[in-house]
């Protein structure tokens, strides 16, 4: 089995039995992390947003999952924290939606500005609560500025076509109008971006947007709306026009089952998201789903060995594993399958993991210690189901969520657990013979997101892009799996 390389820990050591009264043992607390104050944050920080701040529920203390060290503390939305701030973001909406567009993107401009004076410190902060590397967390802060400057150019091009009428001296006009209040909940992974391909959009259609970050990711939540609160508040806007409650599953609920939710927008897992899409459609409500991904890169005996190998890595590996495009099945032409496995290998041992904040890693740590744990049970299902892992597959000896990259070869394509997505490093091999059979495989797992072939056949490149090729939203041709487009589909 190859080695991998490990940085030296740079971080605290874990600590056990937190006590959320303890303040002391706060991330916040500490010299190291003032920064943490340049973006509005303290000790404990109201988790609720509706023009004004506070919030009546739980406390909760997010962790660093380099070190398991907690951060700081946010206080929950209640139930009726989160009526209230439905009730206020309604009555904003009314006056969000008589805003000229092209004005309504000068707000939107506005916030990008406010971002990108805050891009450095922001992007810290998603890696120390998110767990991805500095550059990750930075150029996700960017994704969400680089939205803003797109739905800017929206904002000037929204507009219906005038049809001809079978009425003589009749014309019809088709004029777009928003939908009112859009809910948006986000999951852990990309805490800032995901908001922002949302509410950007929505902003300059004329919509109010009530957010709900995942629970682990909570400071993140309050950090960039108190940028958003701020152009809001400069510009004599109701704060609710962009409104904040952080919560568990039953402010979700709420979300899902309320019909003063003209739109509800949500990303996480396909477990959860058919609950929500359930619970919407049983109001006969209007929802937008972004779910799961069992990401296929498909390499023909043709392909570019210099592409193949860094894409596969990057697609795998980056984020440790935790993007909903993240590469989780390599299918490799019979004739290259040992070639390929011992040189990306040999790539995976010089991958190096280690602080996220550290210039030169490259691989953090996974979200959550129960990620650790769906990982091992992931690795020892792949072994029972008769796969062997080539290198990784184990808990990483140091203080925080880390885990080593994973590759398992030996496994039927449809194996159960090739078919399941787990969202953590691993990587499973598998041979194929034909065009046809590996095209089939691509197309029979139920979470069809992005794909990806490699190849230098034009021929085989335009089948793997029509009708009987891929049946992926997203469709790759010699690069990775993995990535957005702004202004391009996804999904």
């Amino acid at each position: 089995m190859l080695g991998i390389r490990y940085a030296a820990a740079a971080l605290l050591p874990l600590r056990a039995g937190f006590s959320a009264a303890a303040m002391s043992t706060l991330l916040i607390s500490q010299p190291r992390y003032a920064w943490l104050r340049e973006l509005g944050l303290q000790e404990e920080n109201p988790g609720v947003y509706n023009g004004k701040w506070g919030g009546s529920g739980e406390v909760m203390t997010t962790y660093c999952p380099a070190n398991n060290e907690p951060i700081a503390s946010v206080r929950q939305a209640s139930l009726e924290d989160y009526e209230e701030t439905v009730k206020e973001a309604k009555e904003a909406w009314k006056i969000w939606a008589d805003i000229p567009a092209p004005k309504r993107g000068e707000i939107v401009r506005q916030i990008g500005d406010a971002l990108r004076q805050k891009i450095q410190v922001l992007g810290s902060l998603v890696s120390l609560e998110m767990g991805k590397i500095f550059v990750e967390g930075v150029g996700e802060v960017q994704e969400y500025v680089d939205v803003c400057d797109y739905a800017v150019g929206l904002s000037r091009m929204i507009g219906g076509p005038i049809l001809p009428s079978e009425r003589p001296g009749h014309a019809l006009i088709e004029q777009w109008n928003p939908v009112g209040l859009v809910g948006i909940i986000t999951a852990f992974n990309f805490p800032v971006a995901v908001y922002g391909w949302n509410s950007a959009v929505a902003m300059i259609c004329g919509n109010a947007c009530l957010w709900k970050g995942a629970p682990t990711t909570s400071l993140i939540s309050v950090a960039v709306t108190k940028i958003i609160a701020k152009v809001l508040e400069d510009n004599k806007l109701p704060g609710a026009i962009c409104s904040l409650v952080c919560g568990g599953a039953d402010i979700g609920t709420a979300m899902a089952k309320d019909e003063k939710m003209d739109l509800l927008s949500f990303t996480g897992s396909t477990k959860v998201g058919k609950q929500v899409a359930l619970m919407v459609q049983e109001r006969f409500g209007r929802s937008l789903l972004e779910l799961g991904g069992n990401n296929a890169i498909i390499v023909f005996e043709d392909a570019d060995m210099n592409l193949v190998i860094p894409s596969a890595l990057f697609a795998a590996v980056g984020t440790a594993g935790q993007r909903c495009t993240t590469a989780r099945r390599l299918f490799l032409h019979e004739s290259i399958h040992d070639e390929v496995v011992a040189k990306l290998a040999k790539a995976y041992a010089q991958v190096r993991i280690g602080d996220p904040w550290d210039s030169d890693t490259l691989y953090g740590p996974l979200h959550t210690r129960e990620a650790v744990k769906m990982f091992l049970d992931a690795v020892e299902q792949a072994k029972q189901q008769g796969g062997s892992v080539v290198c990784g597959g184990k808990v990483i000896n140091r203080p925080g969520n880390y885990v080593e990259p994973t590759i398992v070869t030996g496994l039927p394509h449809n194996a159960p657990i090739v078919h399941t997505e787990t969202f953590a490093p691993i990587l499973y091999v598998l041979k194929f013979k034909e065009e046809e059979e590996v095209f089939a495989w691509n197309n029979e797992v139920k979470q069809g997101l992005s794909s990806s072939i490699f190849t230098k056949d034009v021929g085989r490149i335009f089948r793997w892009l029509g009708p009987k090729g891929s049946d992926c939203g997203i469709v790759n041709v010699n690069i990775p799996t993995s990535g957005a487009e702004i202004g391009g589909a996804f999904g």
